[in-house]
């Protein structure tokens, strides 16, 4: 199923510093730009590795970020044990498929996983059916019937807070530990006129 797709930072990088910086007052989008006064949901991005949970309407299967990336052993076997048992309820309740993105955290993935928890699991941020992302209120619905983690939602503001916000940094949901960062998005599904979803992120260390 459809890998997930790349998130834009808020504003362009600064080639001058070989990119490692933001142009801060640049969108990446016009879109931004023209939202950035409006209402956005927050939630903590996880410093993790992205991971897909497909199920086709017979089958589930597991990926990375691309069909190519390769997911840890232990990871797998985690996958495996928290949904190879639930094979009826993805029949039961999606019928023609679905796809759950999510992320691989924990311990050994990536440097300070081990702040998020000792072991390795999957915390869910994103539901796609057909062509239809679902709402937040959906997603977590999911979560709670297939008996997962979400990501939380932090705070809702413009994308003049969320600057504000990541800028002077914040503890993890997860512990007393910097958290990444944020990934944030209108309270109203939208897309731009190429399809593509309008969401956005931004890192502590953007900042640094």
């Amino acid at each position: 199923m459809q890998e997930y797709h790349k998130i834009k930072t808020v504003f362009l990088r600064d080639p001058a510093t070989n990119y490692k910086t933001l142009l801060e007052g640049t969108y990446a989008l016009p879109e931004f730009e023209y939202l950035k006064d409006n209402q956005w949901a927050f939630s903590e991005k996880v410093d993790g590795t992205n991971i897909r949970v497909m199920f086709d309407g017979e089958t589930l299967s597991f990926g990375g970020k691309t069909d190519r990336a390769s997911i840890p052993a232990l990871l797998v076997n985690k996958l495996n044990d928290r949904f190879l048992s639930q094979l009826g309820l993805f029949k039961e309740h999606f019928i023609e498929g679905v796809c759950l993105y999510g992320e691989g955290y924990g311990a050994k993935i990536q440097k300070g996983g081990g702040n998020y928890r000792p072991d390795q699991d999957f915390v869910l941020f994103d539901v796609k059916v057909g062509e239809w992302w679902l709402k937040r209120e959906d997603v977590e619905g999911i979560a709670k019937t297939f008996g997962l983690d979400v990501v939380p939602v932090l705070y809702t503001g413009t994308l003049i807070d969320l600057v504000l916000f990541v800028r002077e940094g914040f503890k993890s949901t997860w512990g007393d530990f910097q958290a990444e960062g944020v990934v944030a998005r209108p309270m109203v599904e939208l897309k731009a006129r190429n399809g593509s979803r309008i969401i956005t992120k931004l890192k502590y260390k953007d900042f640094k």
